[in-house]
């Protein structure tokens, strides 16, 4: 995992809480079994954790961010969290199932977490996953794109974090691990973001720290306006943003 992404844990939770509330249909995908092993990977602040052990079974949530996994244990101290890099990843125990919400989209080498997720699975266990798929946030990162052209002479897309797949390529990769695909849908899902006016900001600070590694806070603020004024016309509505998610949700089986 290359990216350069800071985690501001508050206000993922303050302002993003829609990714835990979109993922409880990734829970129903999952099914939880009482008396199950359940890895959540990419667990973020814990929400999700938390509501598949409510099934009656043991969770354990990792993710790559500390201020991440700091949160998620002062917020759900009876559960067992871990600072791990899920393309790179060992477990010393079995699991029934691998589960992943909005999370595989920042791991830019899907085979190898692939290669983590089967290792970390039985025969028969189940890897049930949502993320970003081809052409998600695309009006953004049009927008982002546009900026940094006219106004700083730069190629943004050097900057680009994220993995979004077409849904054949995900399939593939999963059928050349040896998974099973069992259930794959890529969709459109625009997503209402909090703040009103705010939303947009709010969501670059939170999730595109790459592009603006360069730029100070005040420097950051102009060009947030600037992306905003490019994006307006197709995701600002009724006083609100709209990210444009595509989204990706599959189930593979281990063979």
């Amino acid at each position: 995992m290359d990216s350069n992404q800071v985690w501001k844990s508050d206000l993922y939770d303050k302002r993003l809480s829609f990714i835990s509330e979109f993922g409880k249909g990734v829970v129903e995908l999952l099914n939880p079994k009482k008396g199950e092993n359940i890895l959540d990977l990419g667990c973020g602040t814990g929400d999700l954790a938390s509501e598949i052990a409510n099934y009656g079974v043991s969770v354990i949530g990792m993710d790559y961010s500390k201020e991440m996994i700091e949160k998620a244990r002062e917020k759900y101290p009876h559960i067992n969290f871990e600072i791990e890099n899920g393309e790179d990843f060992t477990v010393n125990q079995s699991f029934d199932a691998v589960f992943s919400n909005a999370a595989l989209h920042w791991m830019t080498n899907p085979e190898k977490v692939l290669k983590c997720v089967w290792n970390a699975l039985p025969g028969g266990g189940r890897f049930v996953a949502e993320f970003g798929g081809y052409g998600n946030v695309a009006t953004i990162i049009k927008s982002i794109n546009e900026v940094f052209a006219e106004d700083y002479g730069k190629d943004a897309s050097i900057y680009n974090p994220w993995y979004f797949p077409t849904i054949g390529e995900y399939s593939s990769l999963l059928e050349k691990q040896g998974f099973r695909v069992t259930y794959a849908i890529h969709f459109d899902r625009p997503t209402k973001l909090e703040d009103g006016e705010n939303g947009l900001s709010d969501w670059l600070t939170s999730f595109a720290d790459n592009y603006f590694i360069d730029f100070d806070e005040s420097e950051k603020n102009i060009i947030f306006a600037k992306v905003a004024n490019k994006a307006r016309a197709e995701l600002f509505q009724d006083g609100s943003w709209y990210a444009d998610y595509k989204r990706i949700r599959v189930m593979a089986i281990k063979q």
